[in-house]
């Protein structure tokens, strides 16, 4: 009888024996899939942030050559439109140029409001009033008739304020977008 009950025991107890390590083996490849399934999710979501990442240096770089363009060529266009109030030619004509990319500038700064940083939207603010605050003056200047050349020269001499805003502005976009190091040490492009 002992030798039956240790023969049913030894059986009963391999027998519980193998359960116990099959379940060990199941929890540890259990396990192993739950390890693997969150390193892949890991992996996916330092993609997305990756591509989230490229996808906002690009927006934020098609915005900042939409800016930059504008920028420049409303001011080129006060330029224009001042040398023809000098000159007395092509008033019409400049003043439609100007008109149409001062609306551009609007369009454009309206857009960079809600997606460039704090700090390139500083520099681009006070880039803009100056522009804004030019027009203004021409504006003004071709209200008095005849036009006065000491006006005109008074605006000429603050292009060059407007231009080194510009310039200013576009060295915080070139740092935003990692194109340079330090916002301080780029030179006029």
């Amino acid at each position: 009888m002992v030798g039956v009950v240790g023969t049913l025991g030894a059986s009963l107890l391999t027998q519980s024996r193998a359960d116990r390590t099959k379940r060990m083996e199941m929890e540890a490849a259990a396990d192993q899939r739950r390890e693997e399934r969150d390193h892949a999710e890991a992996l996916l979501e330092a993609e997305r942030a990756r591509n989230r990442a490229e996808e906002s240096i690009a927006l934020r770089r098609a915005c900042y050559i939409t800016l930059n363009t504008a920028a420049r060529q409303y001011l080129t266009a006060q330029v224009h439109f001042m040398h023809a109030l000098r000159n007395g030619t092509g008033i019409e004509a400049a003043l439609e140029e100007l008109e149409a990319r001062r609306t551009t500038l609007r369009e454009s700064y309206a857009e960079a409001q809600m997606i460039i940083p704090l700090q390139v939207m500083a520099d681009a603010g006070v880039a803009s009033r100056r522009l804004n605050a030019g027009y203004g003056r021409l504006k003004q200047i071709v209200a008095s008739t005849p036009y006065n050349q000491e006006d005109l020269n008074a605006f000429e001499a603050g292009v060059e304020q407007s231009w080194a805003l510009l310039s200013e502005m576009r060295q915080q976009m070139r740092f935003d977008l990692g194109v340079d190091t330090d916002p301080a040490s780029g030179t006029d492009l």
